[in-house]
């Protein structure tokens, strides 16, 4: 009996000391994972908040939280390429030669896309079913021609225009096949208008995180924020084939024809139109609110590049040239951003006389801009050129579901959009070519946005009298 309590006692310390071992090593354990966890959690806790906001009522199920995702990944490796361009293109030599130098590269990509952006639309709208391959195609292209202007800039060789072109001409058909797959994805008692905003919003801060990103990877290296585009764009890639099957269905689906009436449609047109009136056509709402959208892109492609050299010559008062284009860069992001913002909280309310209202206001920002300049008035401009830009997209994009059947509704949207970037095009090309002087360059812009607006008020006053079109 002693022999088994001695034998007890053993046991029974050694299990204590084999428990206190195990404790031990458990709460190192323990620690070694709560100290993982912290390390990791600024990674993981951002990824869910971020998938929590973008899959919130009903965005997850329907997929339109991917397709925010996807835009986000999009936005954040077109900004890095930009850095890049800006860097070699833009910032490197003296600003005579750098506005030959922007000609060039406007005349040897911009031009050919002016051709090309037409072919665009169609030849997607010929490819309904294969919407995913198409993003994820446009994504891929992007990852490629990176590496080679990244080789370009090491060398200094001319593939860097035919790359940027190729980036460019991949970056609208990925935003024609975008504009083409929201109405896919809406949530229920969701409109295109909020789901619009929604995707857009997420492009603008994806953009505005990815911007330092990439001034920091200049630094390391001219070809560096290439190499992060080539990264994002790979991430790019399979997320476009994450997006659900319903996006390559094109089931009820017909092509838009941009005519404000069956009056100008010829042919198989007319007679499609006449069997199924209106099927092809997208109403005088829509044409009107389309013109005055493409004044205010073109105002944005021509400031973007006329202040881009009037503030590297002449910065703002106290700023740097650099300074200065951050100030009215930052002024525009926010602008957009807000108009966004504004333009979901508005819904599709009125959408004839807010883009009237808006149009309006930026036609006297500008004209108060060109005739008292200064800084303050620069950088209010930008701003106020955002937020209207975005607001009156989103208008547009309200008619477009309003008045356009849905069989060409998809279609539309692609169209519409084709268009509006070929608008900036343009606007871009009249700010390379005018003398670096802001009351006259503010003034040309302001006549920009006049001819769009007064050729387009009426038409739309009168469209908002009338209300929606009727049999759409």
């Amino acid at each position: 009996m002693a022999a088994a309590r001695s034998s007890q006692k053993t046991a029974g310390v050694g299990g204590v000391e084999g428990h206190s071992r195990g404790g031990g090593s458990g709460r190192i354990g323990g620690s070694v994972r709560a100290v993982g966890r912290a390390l990791h959690f600024p990674f993981t806790g951002t990824a869910r908040g971020i998938r929590r906001v973008t899959h919130a009522h009903g965005a997850g199920e329907s997929g339109l939280g991917k397709l925010i995702e996807l835009h986000a990944v999009n936005g954040a490796g077109d900004v890095m390429v930009t850095v890049a361009l800006a860097s070699m293109v833009f910032f490197s030599v003296p600003t005579d030669e750098a506005r030959g130098r922007v000609a060039l590269y406007l005349a040897i990509t911009m031009a050919p896309f002016t051709v090309l952006a037409p072919v665009i639309g169609p030849l997607l709208d010929r490819l309904p079913h294969g919407r995913r391959a198409a993003m994820a195609a446009a994504m891929l292209a992007r990852c490629l021609l990176a590496l080679i202007i990244s080789g370009a800039v090491a060398s200094g060789s001319l593939e860097l225009y035919p790359a940027a072109l190729g980036v460019l001409v991949a970056s609208k058909a990925y935003g024609v096949v975008r504009s083409a797959v929201v109405p896919r994805l809406l949530p229920p008692g969701f409109s295109l208008v909020k789901a619009n905003s929604r995707v857009t919003l997420g492009g603008l801060l994806a953009t505005g995180a990815a911007a330092p990103a990439g001034a920091a990877l200049q630094t390391v290296g001219p070809e560096w924020p290439l190499y992060g585009a080539f990264v994002i764009f790979v991430a790019g890639t399979f997320l476009s084939f994450s997006l659900p099957p319903k996006v390559d269905s094109a089931k009820g689906e017909d092509t838009a024809l941009l005519a404000a009436d069956d009056a100008h449609l010829r042919g198989p047109h007319r007679r499609a139109a006449v069997r199924r009136p209106g099927l092809r056509t997208v109403g005088p709402a829509v044409t009107h609110a389309l013109g005055a959208n493409a004044a205010l892109r073109c105002l944005s492609g021509f400031l973007t590049f006329f202040l881009a050299f009037l503030l590297r010559e002449h910065p703002l008062t106290g700023e740097s040239a650099a300074v200065s284009l951050g100030i009215v860069g930052v002024s525009a992001g926010v602008g957009n951003a807000l108009g966004t913002a504004v333009g979901a909280w508005l819904k599709s309310r009125a959408p004839e006389v807010i883009i009237v209202t808006v149009v309006a206001v930026v036609l006297g920002a500008a004209a108060t801009a060109a005739v008292f300049f200064g800084a303050f008035l620069v950088a209010c401009l930008a701003a106020v050129a955002g937020c209207a830009q975005a607001l009156a997209k989103l208008s547009l994009d309200a008619l477009i579901q309003r008045d356009v059947p849905e069989p060409v509704r998809n279609s539309a949207f692609a169209r519409s959009e084709t268009l509006l970037q070929m608008a900036w095009v343009l606007g871009g090309a009249i700010g390379i070519v005018l003398p670096l002087n802001g009351m006259l360059g503010l003034g040309v812009g302001a006549a920009l946005v006049a001819a769009g607006w007064l050729t387009t008020v009426r038409g739309l006053l009168a469209s908002a009298r009338r209300g929606p079109r009727a049999g759409t």
